[in-house]
């Protein structure tokens, strides 16, 4: 309907100017940017913690290896848990696992320990990843569902973008204890659970009624829906995750670390949100292959800037590679989202939310212990050498599906049907 009456699927109001005003949104993008906030302080410390406690590069991959393991077990365990607890305890256990722990980092900074307390936080994080994507799914209607995920994707990134390029200078120039101490923010969206946890449960209660029975009739097509999306998805994170726990260990210079932090975050966050209007507009399929192959010259400008050396020309192309890899980053987190909710359908809005938080996280999981595991056997510059490749053939996959798909819509009738990859 496009009458200005609430919609019941999904508790938006069609015809309303703006997704950041849909009952329920104000909320979650709070309570996100409060759990992305503490994410985004640890993210690269935790690491830092480990390694000056003695463990090597591959002792540090392992820490955010096993958040994202932790994240994506949890990820996968999140509709029974909501099924049991409903929204608001849900989403209250969430901010609890990710951010009491925080303060325990203070004890030790033994690579076991540090890894078991990101065992904790990564249950959490998965719960907070799921909740927010699922959520933005049931509070907006998918003609508007890029901008939604345009303006959740802000609420992700905007911590990312002002505490990840800070958060090793604070820990080096004042201390661990403040990183530790801020990273309890979580905490702080507990208050915020209720209202969000009310409205939530009348959004979803539609599709939670039907998706469950539509996906399990229809597994196998929703696998093979998914499956673009989140290749691409798993390249991109991939990369990411080794950025967000290396970067301060490819420069002695706390600046140019700073700086190349900063350029990554910035840009994700704003291509996070900008591609979002395009999605609707255009659809989310064009776009993802040209910013995988951003992406992969990104990460091969950081190997030759690391390959290169502590000087200028290195660092400039430090930097540069960054932009790039932010750019690829925070544009395929909302096209890659808005693609697999097109592809798989209204239906499967929770097996998407799912599978889409699983892939992101593994991915960031894998690329930190891939990058620390080829880095202590090789150099940093072999990682990103690595992580470039993969990235370009995934795009190349990408680019050949589209042209294939492309062809046969070419070959169908006029008013026959087209494929939902070419939205």
């Amino acid at each position: 309907m496009s009458d200005g009456r609430t919609n019941d699927a999904t508790g938006g109001t069609r015809g309303a100017s703006s997704v950041w005003r849909a009952p329920g949104m104000p909320a979650l993008l709070g309570s996100t940017a409060l759990g992305f906030a503490g994410f985004a302080l640890l993210m690269p410390v935790a690491p830092l913690w480990v390694l000056d406690g003695g463990a090597d590069e591959l002792g540090a991959g392992v820490v955010n290896g096993v958040l994202m393991l932790s994240t994506v077990l949890a990820q996968l365990l999140v509709g029974r848990v909501l099924a049991r607890l409903g929204w608001r305890w849900t989403l209250t256990l969430g901010a609890c696992l990710l951010g009491a722990p925080a303060p325990v980092h203070l004890l030790t900074d033994d690579v076991r320990a540090v890894t078991a307390l990101a065992a904790v936080r990564g249950l959490g994080f998965g719960i907070i990843t799921v909740c927010g994507a699922m959520g933005v799914a049931a509070l907006v209607e998918p003609a508007r569902r890029g901008r939604a995920v345009g303006a959740y994707g802000l609420a992700v990134a905007v911590p990312q973008f002002l505490l990840v390029p800070v958060a090793p200078w604070f820990a080096e120039a004042v201390g661990f204890w403040l990183v530790f101490t801020l990273s309890v923010v979580p905490l702080l969206a507990i208050p915020l659970a209720p209202p969000m946890g009310r409205v939530l449960r009348t959004a979803d209660r539609p599709s939670s009624d039907t998706a469950r029975p539509a996906e399990r009739r229809d597994a196998a097509g929703l696998r093979r829906a998914l499956t673009g999306p989140i290749a691409a998805l798993l390249a991109i994170t991939s990369a990411g995750g080794a950025v967000l726990t290396f970067t301060p260990s490819l420069d002695p210079d706390p600046t140019t670390v700073y700086v190349a932090l900063l350029v990554f975050t910035g840009t994700a966050a704003l291509c996070r949100w900008g591609f979002g209007g395009y999605a609707d507009r255009r659809g989310a399929a064009p776009a993802i292959a040209p910013l995988l192959f951003v992406g992969a010259a990104g990460l091969a400008a950081i190997g030759v800037g690391t390959a290169s050396g502590h000087g200028a020309a290195g660092r400039v192309l430090l930097v540069v590679g960054m932009l790039a890899v932010g750019v690829a980053y925070g544009g395929l987190q909302n096209l890659t989202l808005v693609q697999a909710f097109a592809a798989a359908g209204e239906q499967a809005r929770s097996a998407v939310g799912t599978a889409w938080n699983v892939g992101f996280d593994a991915g960031t999981g894998l690329g930190a212990l891939a990058a620390g595991a080829v880095a202590t056997s090789a150099s940093y510059t072999a990682s990103y050498a690595v992580l470039a490749v993969v990235t370009a053939l995934v795009g190349a996959g990408w680019a050949g599906s589209r042209w294939r798909a492309k062809r046969r819509a070419r070959s169908l009738p006029a008013d026959g049907p087209r494929e939902s990859s070419s939205r």
